[in-house]
C-alpha cells in the first residue's frame, strides 16, 4: 500500500523536503541523535542512519533530539509570543502594533515579519490591515454607517478606508451586502500545518498547506460563494481545530462541525458518500461508485474526490485503488498512508 522503502525516506532527507512530517525520524548511529526529514543538517551516510515511524521510537531506542530541528516540537507550530499577538488583535481588531510597540515588547519586528510572511504569504501589517477591514465589512453588513467603520477602524480619512477597501474586496463599501467573507486560520497538527476556512454556514476548506492545488481551491470557493478570504473569528473555525485535535489524539472518529460544500450536484453526492466510509475502513473507487448506483462512473467518482476541498473530516483518503494500491491525493501518498495506518490501529 504505497509503503515508502528505506531509499525512499534516505532520498527525502537532505532536500529540505517538509511533505514526509510527521511520517518517519531520522536516526545517525554515529552521533546517538535523531532528526525530522527536513532537517538541514549534513546528511549522513546511509550505513549510519535508522529510520522510525515515530519519535517515541528514537527515544526508546537510545537517540536524542537534533538541536538544529527540534524534532520534538510539531512543524510549523506558531510561537508563544506571537500566539499571544494574535490573540490580541483577534480581541480588538482595532489595535495596530507597530514596530516601536514590538520593541517595548522585546520583539524584533523583524523576526515577526519573517515568520507572517513564511506562514502567511503577508506582513504582519497587512494581516492586520486585513482584521480591521474585516471588522468594518461585518459593521457596515450590520447597519453600521461606512463612515464610523472606517473612522472606528483606525483610518484616518474616508477616501483611504474606501480604497483599501476596494484593493481587497474589488468593489466599493457600498456593495457590501453583494460581498461575503471567509474567515481563515492556520494551526498545526502532527502531519504538518493546515489551513480551515470557514464561512457563516460551515467549514469550507480544511487542506495541508503545503497542497500544490491550494491556490486553485481558494480561487474556486471566491468565485463560487462570491466571497473574499480574510483572517478574522469564525465559530466554526474554533469548532473545527478542536475536532482535529481529538481526531489526531485517537479520541474522535466522526465529526460534528457544519460544513459548507459548494459544488455540483454529483460531486456533492459524492462527498456524502465518502463521510459513510466507515472510520479504520477502505472502499475502492468502484465500490464507491456503484454504491452511488453509477457503477461505470468510476472516472467521474476519482475526479469528484479529486476536489474535495474538506479532508480528514470529509475522509477521500479512505478510497483506495481496487487492487489495494493507495492511488492519488492532495495531501500526498505519505500523508494517506499514515492516516489509514492511524485509523487502521486506532479502530482497534
Amino acid at each position: 500500500m504505497g509503503e515508502l522503502t528505506f531509499w525512499d525516506k534516505y532520498d527525502a532527507i537532505g532536500s529540505l523536503d517538509t511533505r514526509f512530517e510527521g511520517i518517519f525520524v531520522t536516526a545517525v548511529k554515529t552521533t546517538g541523535i535523531f532528526c525530522r526529514p527536513s532537517c538541514r543538517a549534513r546528511k549522513p551516510k546511509s550505513d549510519n542512519v535508522v529510520f522510525y515511524d515515530t519519535v517515541q521510537e528514537a527515544l526508546q531506542n537510545g537517540f536524542r533530539p537534533c538541536k538544529v530541528c527540534n524534532p520534538m516540537e510539531k512543524l510549523g507550530e506558531t510561537p508563544e509570543y506571537i500566539t499571544a499577538i494574535i490573540k490580541e488583535l483577534h480581541q480588538n481588531p482595532y489595535l495596530r502594533i507597530k514596530d516601536i510597540d514590538l520593541r517595548q515588547r522585546g520583539i524584533e519586528p523583524n523576526q515577526i515579519r519573517r515568520w507572517f510572511k513564511k506562514q502567511h504569504q503577508m506582513t504582519f501589517h497587512t494581516y492586520q490591515r486585513l482584521l480591521r477591514i474585516n471588522s468594518a465589512f461585518n459593521q457596515i453588513k450590520e447597519g453600521e454607517t461606512i463612515t464610523k467603520s472606517a473612522f472606528d477602524s483606525g483610518y484616518e480619512s474616508l477616501s483611504g478606508f474606501q480604497e483599501s477597501y476596494r484593493t481587497i474586496f474589488g468593489e466599493p463599501p457600498t456593495s457590501t451586502n453583494e460581498k461575503s467573507v471567509l474567515n481563515i486560520v492556520r494551526f498545526t497538527t502532527p502531519l504538518s500545518p493546515m489551513y480551515a476556512c470557514a464561512s457563516s454556514k460551515g467549514i469550507c476548506l480544511l487542506e495541508f498547506t503545503d497542497r500544490r492545488m491550494l491556490e486553485t481551491e481558494f480561487k474556486d470557493l471566491r468565485k463560487r460563494l462570491q466571497a473574499v478570504v480574510l483572517p478574522g473569528d469564525n465559530p466554526h473555525l474554533d469548532h473545527v481545530q478542536s475536532e482535529i485535535q481529538e481526531y489526531f489524539s485517537g479520541k474522535r472518529k466522526k465529526f460534528t462541525v457544519p460544513l459548507h460544500t459548494p459544488g455540483t450536484e454529483f460531486q456533492k453526492s459524492v462527498w456524502r458518500s465518502l463521510m459513510d466510509i466507515p472510520y479504520g475502513e477502505t472502499r475502492s473507487y468502484a465500490q464507491q461508485a456503484a454504491l452511488l448506483g453509477k457503477p461505470t462512473a468510476i472516472r467521474a467518482v476519482g475526479s469528484a474526490n479529486g476536489h474535495n476541498r474538506i479532508s480528514i473530516i470529509i475522509p477521500c483518503h479512505r478510497v483506495i485503488g481496487s487492487d489495494g494500491s493507495l492511488t492519488g491525493y492532495g495531501g500526498g501518498l505519505h500523508r494517506k498512508k499514515w492516516l489509514l495506518d492511524f485509523e487502521k490501529t486506532n479502530a482497534k
